[in-house]
Protein backbone atom coordinates (compact mmCIF):
# COMPACT_ATOMS: atom_id res chain seq x y z
CA UNK A 1 0.00 0.00 0.00
CA UNK A 2 1.21 3.53 -0.60
CA UNK A 3 2.19 6.10 2.33
CA UNK A 4 -1.05 7.04 2.46
CA UNK A 5 -3.33 4.19 2.75
CA UNK A 6 -0.58 2.62 5.51
CA UNK A 7 -1.24 5.69 7.64
CA UNK A 8 -3.05 4.63 10.86
CA UNK A 9 -4.88 5.73 13.49
CA UNK A 10 -7.10 3.35 15.03
CA UNK A 11 -7.65 2.17 18.70
CA UNK A 12 -9.72 -1.33 19.35
CA UNK A 13 -13.39 -0.70 20.42
CA UNK A 14 -12.14 -2.11 24.19
CA UNK A 15 -10.02 1.03 24.79
CA UNK A 16 -6.72 -1.01 23.74
CA UNK A 17 -4.06 0.45 21.29
CA UNK A 18 -3.63 -1.89 18.22
CA UNK A 19 0.17 -2.67 16.64
CA UNK A 20 0.33 0.45 14.37
CA UNK A 21 3.15 -0.88 12.26
CA UNK A 22 0.52 -2.42 9.83
CA UNK A 23 -2.95 -1.13 8.18
CA UNK A 24 -6.37 -2.04 9.61
CA UNK A 25 -8.53 -3.72 7.16
CA UNK A 26 -12.36 -4.55 7.49
CA UNK A 27 -13.75 -7.29 5.92
CA UNK A 28 -17.54 -7.54 4.86
CA UNK A 29 -19.43 -10.81 3.61
CA UNK A 30 -22.80 -11.31 3.46
CA UNK A 31 -23.68 -14.88 5.33
CA UNK A 32 -21.34 -16.50 7.75
CA UNK A 33 -20.05 -19.17 6.06
CA UNK A 34 -18.53 -16.44 4.25
CA UNK A 35 -16.93 -14.90 7.03
CA UNK A 36 -15.84 -18.26 8.02
CA UNK A 37 -14.12 -19.44 4.89
CA UNK A 38 -12.08 -15.71 4.90
CA UNK A 39 -11.20 -16.26 9.07
CA UNK A 40 -9.52 -19.69 7.75
CA UNK A 41 -7.83 -18.37 5.04
CA UNK A 42 -6.46 -15.85 7.32
CA UNK A 43 -5.80 -17.96 10.82
CA UNK A 44 -3.61 -16.19 13.11
CA UNK A 45 -3.26 -12.67 11.12
CA UNK A 46 -6.40 -12.46 11.89
CA UNK A 47 -6.68 -10.44 15.01
CA UNK A 48 -3.62 -8.21 13.94
CA UNK A 49 -4.93 -6.63 10.98
CA UNK A 50 -8.47 -7.30 9.94
CA UNK A 51 -12.00 -7.45 11.24
CA UNK A 52 -14.20 -9.70 9.48
CA UNK A 53 -17.89 -9.34 9.43
CA UNK A 54 -20.99 -10.72 8.09
CA UNK A 55 -22.80 -7.42 7.24
CA UNK A 56 -26.24 -9.23 5.52
CA UNK A 57 -27.94 -9.92 2.38
CA UNK A 58 -28.04 -7.55 -0.15
CA UNK A 59 -26.90 -3.63 -0.68
CA UNK A 60 -29.30 -1.64 1.98
CA UNK A 61 -28.31 -4.31 4.88
CA UNK A 62 -24.85 -4.88 3.98
CA UNK A 63 -23.93 -1.00 3.48
CA UNK A 64 -26.03 0.19 6.76
CA UNK A 65 -23.80 -2.96 8.68
CA UNK A 66 -20.74 -1.55 7.11
CA UNK A 67 -21.16 2.45 7.91
CA UNK A 68 -22.38 1.42 11.57
CA UNK A 69 -18.91 -0.27 11.96
CA UNK A 70 -16.80 2.29 10.13
CA UNK A 71 -18.76 5.17 12.16
CA UNK A 72 -18.61 3.20 15.77
CA UNK A 73 -14.60 2.41 15.25
CA UNK A 74 -13.96 5.91 14.19
CA UNK A 75 -15.55 7.41 16.43
CA UNK A 76 -13.97 4.74 19.71
CA UNK A 77 -10.77 5.29 18.24
CA UNK A 78 -11.43 9.31 18.34
CA UNK A 79 -12.39 9.26 22.22
CA UNK A 80 -9.24 7.35 22.65
CA UNK A 81 -6.87 9.59 21.15
CA UNK A 82 -9.10 12.48 22.70
CA UNK A 83 -7.94 10.87 26.45
CA UNK A 84 -4.50 10.70 25.60
CA UNK A 85 -3.55 7.61 23.71
CA UNK A 86 -0.27 7.58 21.85
CA UNK A 87 -1.96 6.44 19.11
CA UNK A 88 -0.69 8.24 15.54
CA UNK A 89 -2.32 10.86 15.14
CA UNK A 90 0.21 13.31 13.44
CA UNK A 91 0.45 14.60 10.08
CA UNK A 92 -0.02 11.11 8.10
CA UNK A 93 -2.94 9.95 9.59
CA UNK A 94 -4.31 13.84 8.80
CA UNK A 95 -3.21 13.17 5.36
CA UNK A 96 -4.61 10.00 4.93
CA UNK A 97 -8.02 11.15 5.87
CA UNK A 98 -7.98 14.61 3.88
CA UNK A 99 -6.85 12.66 0.74
CA UNK A 100 -10.19 11.19 -0.38
CA UNK A 101 -12.44 12.68 1.88
CA UNK A 102 -15.94 11.53 2.04
CA UNK A 103 -19.41 13.40 2.97
CA UNK A 104 -18.80 12.09 6.41
CA UNK A 105 -14.92 13.80 6.65
CA UNK A 106 -16.58 17.06 8.24
CA UNK A 107 -18.18 15.44 11.36
CA UNK A 108 -14.94 14.88 12.68
CA UNK A 109 -14.12 11.19 12.37
CA UNK A 110 -10.77 10.00 11.81
CA UNK A 111 -11.10 6.78 9.61
CA UNK A 112 -10.18 3.69 11.63
CA UNK A 113 -9.72 1.69 8.83
CA UNK A 114 -7.24 1.81 5.80
CA UNK A 115 -9.48 -0.31 3.61
CA UNK A 116 -12.51 -1.85 3.16
CA UNK A 117 -13.27 -5.27 1.21
CA UNK A 118 -16.56 -6.82 0.21
CA UNK A 119 -15.66 -10.45 -0.26
CA UNK A 120 -18.16 -13.39 -0.91
CA UNK A 121 -18.91 -15.76 -3.31
CA UNK A 122 -20.77 -14.71 -6.47
CA UNK A 123 -21.86 -15.48 -10.05
CA UNK A 124 -19.33 -14.97 -12.96
CA UNK A 125 -20.51 -14.22 -16.35
CA UNK A 126 -19.10 -17.01 -19.13
CA UNK A 127 -15.96 -16.16 -20.58
CA UNK A 128 -14.92 -13.81 -18.26
CA UNK A 129 -14.87 -15.23 -14.79
CA UNK A 130 -15.11 -19.58 -14.94
CA UNK A 131 -17.01 -21.24 -11.59
CA UNK A 132 -14.03 -22.51 -9.31
CA UNK A 133 -12.08 -18.60 -10.64
CA UNK A 134 -11.54 -15.40 -8.81
CA UNK A 135 -12.69 -11.91 -9.38
CA UNK A 136 -10.90 -8.89 -8.21
CA UNK A 137 -13.04 -6.02 -9.44
CA UNK A 138 -11.95 -2.83 -10.85
CA UNK A 139 -15.12 -1.39 -9.87
CA UNK A 140 -18.55 -1.78 -7.96
CA UNK A 141 -21.43 -0.73 -10.17
CA UNK A 142 -25.41 -1.23 -8.97
CA UNK A 143 -26.36 -2.34 -11.79
CA UNK A 144 -30.41 -1.89 -11.09
CA UNK A 145 -30.29 1.08 -9.84
CA UNK A 146 -32.08 3.28 -11.84
CA UNK A 147 -35.37 3.64 -13.85
CA UNK A 148 -37.56 1.33 -16.34
CA UNK A 149 -38.43 3.90 -19.21
CA UNK A 150 -40.30 3.03 -22.89
CA UNK A 151 -36.79 3.48 -24.14
CA UNK A 152 -35.49 0.90 -21.74
CA UNK A 153 -33.80 0.89 -19.06
CA UNK A 154 -32.27 4.56 -17.71
CA UNK A 155 -28.96 4.57 -14.68
CA UNK A 156 -29.29 6.84 -12.13
CA UNK A 157 -26.25 8.34 -13.57
CA UNK A 158 -28.40 9.03 -16.93
CA UNK A 159 -31.14 10.38 -14.66
CA UNK A 160 -28.75 12.68 -13.08
CA UNK A 161 -29.73 11.23 -9.24
CA UNK A 162 -26.14 10.46 -8.78
CA UNK A 163 -23.80 7.72 -9.47
CA UNK A 164 -24.22 3.73 -9.71
CA UNK A 165 -20.66 3.88 -9.68
CA UNK A 166 -17.63 3.15 -7.28
CA UNK A 167 -14.23 3.09 -8.39
CA UNK A 168 -11.93 0.23 -6.42
CA UNK A 169 -8.51 1.14 -5.38
CA UNK A 170 -6.64 0.57 -8.40
CA UNK A 171 -3.34 -0.27 -7.31
CA UNK A 172 -4.32 -2.68 -4.37
CA UNK A 173 -6.54 -4.67 -6.92
CA UNK A 174 -4.14 -4.95 -9.65
CA UNK A 175 -1.46 -5.68 -6.60
CA UNK A 176 -3.82 -8.13 -5.17
CA UNK A 177 -4.72 -10.14 -8.89
CA UNK A 178 -0.69 -10.43 -9.72
CA UNK A 179 -0.04 -11.82 -6.08
CA UNK A 180 -2.96 -14.39 -6.84
CA UNK A 181 -1.91 -15.21 -10.14
CA UNK A 182 1.17 -15.79 -8.77
CA UNK A 183 -0.23 -18.23 -6.10
CA UNK A 184 -1.47 -20.28 -9.13
CA UNK A 185 -5.07 -18.81 -8.82
CA UNK A 186 -7.53 -17.91 -12.35
CA UNK A 187 -8.42 -14.41 -11.50
CA UNK A 188 -10.15 -12.00 -13.19
CA UNK A 189 -10.49 -7.98 -13.35
CA UNK A 190 -13.03 -6.04 -14.43
CA UNK A 191 -16.24 -4.66 -12.76
CA UNK A 192 -18.72 -6.75 -10.63
CA UNK A 193 -21.84 -5.53 -10.44
CA UNK A 194 -24.37 -5.71 -7.59
CA UNK A 195 -28.01 -6.46 -7.80
CA UNK A 196 -30.80 -7.01 -5.59
CA UNK A 197 -32.17 -9.76 -7.52
CA UNK A 198 -29.83 -12.18 -8.48
CA UNK A 199 -29.67 -13.00 -12.49
CA UNK A 200 -31.80 -16.34 -13.33
CA UNK A 201 -32.24 -15.96 -17.03
CA UNK A 202 -30.08 -15.47 -20.01
CA UNK A 203 -32.21 -12.74 -20.87
CA UNK A 204 -31.33 -11.02 -17.51
CA UNK A 205 -27.60 -11.70 -18.50
CA UNK A 206 -27.66 -10.34 -21.64
CA UNK A 207 -29.09 -6.96 -20.37
CA UNK A 208 -26.67 -7.11 -17.91
CA UNK A 209 -23.95 -7.05 -20.10
CA UNK A 210 -25.61 -4.46 -22.02
CA UNK A 211 -25.89 -2.23 -19.05
CA UNK A 212 -22.34 -2.96 -17.85
CA UNK A 213 -20.45 -3.86 -20.86
CA UNK A 214 -16.98 -4.85 -18.52
CA UNK A 215 -19.28 -6.93 -16.09
CA UNK A 216 -17.37 -10.01 -14.56
CA UNK A 217 -19.05 -11.15 -11.56
CA UNK A 218 -21.94 -10.33 -10.19
CA UNK A 219 -22.86 -10.22 -6.55
CA UNK A 220 -25.44 -8.53 -4.10
CA UNK A 221 -23.25 -6.43 -1.68
CA UNK A 222 -20.46 -4.72 -3.24
CA UNK A 223 -21.46 -1.51 -3.76
CA UNK A 224 -23.10 -1.33 -0.83
CA UNK A 225 -19.83 -1.97 1.09
CA UNK A 226 -18.03 0.64 -1.17
CA UNK A 227 -20.31 3.32 -0.96
CA UNK A 228 -20.55 2.95 2.81
CA UNK A 229 -16.43 2.96 2.84
CA UNK A 230 -16.71 6.15 0.28
CA UNK A 231 -18.91 7.86 3.32
CA UNK A 232 -15.64 7.93 5.23
CA UNK A 233 -13.01 8.49 2.64
CA UNK A 234 -11.97 5.07 2.59
CA UNK A 235 -10.95 2.89 -0.64
CA UNK A 236 -12.48 -0.06 -1.34
CA UNK A 237 -11.99 -3.59 -2.93
CA UNK A 238 -14.31 -6.38 -3.72
CA UNK A 239 -12.94 -9.75 -3.66
CA UNK A 240 -15.41 -12.39 -5.63
CA UNK A 241 -15.12 -16.63 -5.59
CA UNK A 242 -17.19 -17.78 -8.50
CA UNK A 243 -19.75 -20.61 -7.59
CA UNK A 244 -22.32 -20.49 -10.59
CA UNK A 245 -22.58 -18.83 -13.93
CA UNK A 246 -24.74 -15.64 -14.21
CA UNK A 247 -27.69 -16.49 -16.38
CA UNK A 248 -30.22 -19.57 -16.20
CA UNK A 249 -30.48 -20.45 -12.86
CA UNK A 250 -29.60 -24.23 -12.09
CA UNK A 251 -28.43 -24.77 -8.88
CA UNK A 252 -27.00 -28.34 -9.24
CA UNK A 253 -24.38 -26.63 -11.17
CA UNK A 254 -23.53 -24.36 -8.60
CA UNK A 255 -20.06 -25.03 -6.96
CA UNK A 256 -20.48 -23.42 -3.94
CA UNK A 257 -18.10 -25.45 -1.83
CA UNK A 258 -15.36 -24.84 -3.72
CA UNK A 259 -16.00 -21.25 -3.95
CA UNK A 260 -15.65 -21.10 -0.13
CA UNK A 261 -12.51 -22.93 -0.84
CA UNK A 262 -11.26 -20.55 -3.28
CA UNK A 263 -12.17 -17.83 -1.18
CA UNK A 264 -10.37 -18.77 1.92
CA UNK A 265 -7.31 -19.80 -0.19
CA UNK A 266 -7.35 -15.95 -1.31
CA UNK A 267 -7.98 -14.27 2.40
CA UNK A 268 -4.58 -16.77 2.96
CA UNK A 269 -2.11 -14.51 1.01
CA UNK A 270 -3.78 -10.79 2.07
CA UNK A 271 -1.48 -9.76 4.69
CA UNK A 272 1.35 -10.27 2.35
CA UNK A 273 -0.36 -8.12 -0.21
CA UNK A 274 -1.46 -5.18 1.82
CA UNK A 275 1.78 -4.81 4.15
CA UNK A 276 4.45 -5.26 0.96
Amino acid sequence: MNKQNQALNHTELDGTVPNHSVPRVLIVTAVDAEKDAILRGLGDQAAEMFDVIAGGVGPAAVAASTAAKLAFAAAAGGKALAQGSTAPAGPDAAQASAASPGPLAGAGLTPAYTLVISAGIGGGFPGRADVGSLVVADAMVAADLGSQTPDGFLSVDELGFGSSRVAADAALAARLRHELRRAGHAVSGGTAVTVSTATGTAETAAELLRRVPDATAEGMEGFGVATAAKQFGVPALELRAISNAVGPRDRDAWRIKDALDALQAASSILREVLIS
